[in-house]
């Protein structure tokens, strides 16, 4: 604009077409980035085009082919070089010198351009493959270096994405072996205490007389709580334990089918079907059967859990790579996105029953596995929790996904 402004106040010619004709180029340099069809390709061919029109009529207006604005098709020019390829390029400085050279026919019969004349002819329009040829060139090593930048940036977050997921698992790892050993010593100090309780009572139910139905209730109500209290301390005791792995060769879909029909037949019956949608191309691979039954029954279950009575839970597979994916779909309410940075946590659940140790348990075998467990859900819209497991040639293979 400023430019546009300088040319206007100390130029050859301060007519109001000249005005009219520079203040319309200015606006159109202006608007062409910031307003959208204009950036788009057709756009920037119509602007081309208002402004090879407004030289023209500016550069008739003022002298025609001695005209001292003959310079201004460069701004035309230099727009077409910065927005299109080579081939872009080369059409609109032809475009720019044809309106130039157009002016020559305009000439009476008794003007004669001489020999001198025609080499600045020559030389003004020169100026226009020049300027588009090295401002084309700049602006495509910008684009290259944009891109470049772009890809880096792009690289830059996927390290930081994956530094933070490792950061979260280191994380997570180190609170299981901590809960895990805490869990170990209070489970251990629970169990004697247990024992003698139970036999307390049992002894009480069985000396107490039978008319006082109070005291006999009583016995039989603490040892069916000393009994789900043990139940409760084994779980910790599962969950603290190392996993000692017994990979052997096995078909994972026959462990999901084992998982699946445990869930179908639980009592009470939670009026879910599992739907199986499962890879044809998946070959069998070393892991341990009886800990993936359990990851699966734990993550079915809690679909299942989640799904409203009388719907569908899907478990799907898929293989890329050496990775085999195992998809668990409900059709819930989903997960509240505050619960999912803890939702693997320990003791973390909820549930109006249990104590969070499940969806920890799973994690733990997945991770002992050299796979991985992400989880996906939107409010309203079920969650889907995908199990990544390396498809290992031998049992002493312990990629990571």
């Amino acid at each position: 604009m400023l430019f546009i402004i300088l040319t206007a106040v100390f130029g050859p010619d301060r007519k109001p077409v000249t005005i009219f004709c520079l203040s319309g180029l200015a606006l159109v340099q202006i608007a062409e980035p910031r307003v959208s069809w204009l950036a788009s390709r057709w756009g920037s061919v119509a602007a081309l085009a208002l402004k090879l029109g407004l030289c023209y009529v500016l550069i008739g207006y003022t002298g025609a082919i001695v005209s001292s604005y003959y310079w201004i098709l460069l701004i035309p020019v230099i727009s077409a070089a910065m927005l299109f390829g080579p081939i872009g390029t080369l059409v609109a400085t032809a475009l720019a010198c044809a309106v130039y050279l157009s002016f020559v026919l305009f000439l009476t019969p008794d003007v004669y351009i001489d020999a001198e004349q025609k080499k600045e002819l020559a030389l003004r329009l020169l100026n226009f493959p020049l300027v588009a040829y090295l401002t084309n060139r700049l602006a495509e090593a910008n684009r290259v270096a944009a891109r470049r930048h772009q890809v880096t940036a792009e690289q830059l977050s996927e390290a930081n994405r994956h530094l933070q997921e490792a950061e979260a698992a280191v994380r997570r790892s180190e609170r299981l072996a901590a809960l895990g050993q805490l869990s170990a010593g209070l489970a251990h100090e629970l169990r004697n205490p247990l024992g003698t309780i139970k036999t307390s009572a049992e002894l009480l139910e069985r000396n107490v007389v039978s008319e006082n139905e109070v005291a006999r209730e009583m016995a039989e109500f603490i040892s069916s709580e000393v009994d789900r209290t043990n139940t409760l301390v084994s779980r910790f005791l599962d969950f603290a334990r190392p996993l000692a792995l017994q990979p052997e060769r096995g078909d994972i879909t026959e462990t999901i089918d084992r998982a699946a029909r445990d869930v179908e037949q639980r009592k009470p019956p939670l009026e879910v079907s599992v739907y199986r949608n499962y890879s044809p191309d998946i070959r069998p691979f070393f892991f341990d059967p009886m800990l993936m039954e359990r990851v699966f029954y734990n993550l079915l279950l809690n679909a299942a859990e989640a799904s409203p009575p009388r719907s569908t839970v899907t478990v799907k597979t898929r293989q890329s790579g050496d990775v085999v994916e195992i998809d668990v779909i409900d059709t819930g309410a989903g997960i509240d996105p505050k619960a999912l940075e803890s939702i693997f946590n320990p003791f973390f659940t909820t549930k109006s029953h249990g104590v969070g140790l499940g969806l920890a348990v799973v994690s733990r075998i997945v991770d002992e596995h050299g796979g991985k467990i992400t989880v996906e859900t939107e409010p309203g819209a079920g969650a889907v929790f995908r199990v990544f497991l390396p498809a290992r040639d031998s049992a002493e293979d312990r990629r990571t996904v």
